[in-house]
């Protein structure tokens, strides 16, 4: 089974400034290993940036730069995108068909907006799913500290069984060991 890694909004806007999301560091420098495993083994990576005109994360502004501290690598493959679903109007599913993909390591920001909506969009599109418990975050929010936000998306997704594929939680570590 041909996998992609699909790397979500790790963009300066969303980690750099405070309050930083949970974990902001360490959720980086775990995809970068994500990242380079996926190299190391000829897997695409798959980074996605969202954008809005006339906002602090319109196209090519500071905002929606990559975060700093994030690696990429010539042939990694870059998707713009203007709603939580990675999917909606975008060149991602047709990026995807081009390059056999049929599974999908996500991870990234934020977990409760564009990496639940494009983790959600993949199961129904029947791309089988390996969410990374450790590698997607979200800011605190008045009903739930991020980390809570993480912990519940970690256990929901996996937990839908109607869609035609399954989705599981795994580690950072887990993924590595492969």
């Amino acid at each position: 089974m041909k996998t992609a890694v699909l790397v979500i909004d790790v963009q300066r806007i969303c980690f750099e400034p405070e309050p930083q999301p949970f974990e902001a560091d360490a959720v980086v420098a775990r995809i970068n290993q994500l990242t380079t495993w996926a190299r190391e083994k000829a897997l695409p990576v798959i980074v996605v940036q969202h954008e809005e005109p006339d906002t602090e994360i319109a196209y090519q502004s500071e905002g929606w730069q990559l975060h700093t501290d994030l690696i990429t690598a010539q042939g990694d493959v870059f998707v713009r995108k203007t709603t939580p679903d990675a999917f909606h109007d975008t060149v991602l599913k047709t990026t995807l068909d081009r390059l056999e993909i049929e599974q999908l390591v996500v991870c990234g920001y934020a977990t409760d907006f564009c990496v639940d909506t494009t983790t959600r969009r993949a199961a129904v599109l029947g791309y089988e799913i390996e969410l990374v418990s450790d590698a997607h975050t979200t800011h605190d929010k008045p009903y739930a500290s991020g980390e809570l936000i993480r912990q519940h998306h970690t256990f929901v997704l996996p937990a839908a069984d109607s869609f035609p594929t399954k989705i599981k939680a795994v580690t950072t570590a887990d993924l590595l060991e492969r």
